[in-house]
């Protein structure tokens, strides 16, 4: 599984990589956790306000920091 985290590294940007490593670190998970920051691949994603959270290729969420208990929320729901 592959984990996307896209802005430019913002507070909330950075509030995001944190809560996503969080997250995995708490379900024992193999995730592969990128950071996106180049501005044009982000709009090309659809991504109108960072920060933005791509698991596998597909935008779950944007615009706001997803807490832990959400990241991990949205990692189980792709792993089982």
């Amino acid at each position: 599984m592959k984990v996307e985290i896209m802005g430019k590294g913002c507070a909330k940007c950075k509030r995001v990589e944190k809560n996503v490593r969080e997250a995995v670190k708490e379900l024992g998970l193999d995730i592969e956790i990128v950071k996106v920051d180049d501005f044009e691949e982000i709009l090309r994603r659809g991504i109108m306000m960072t920060p933005g959270l791509s698991i596998d290729g597909e935008v779950v969420m944007y615009g706001r920091v997803p807490s832990v208990q959400e990241v991990k929320e949205l990692l189980t729901e792709r792993t089982t």
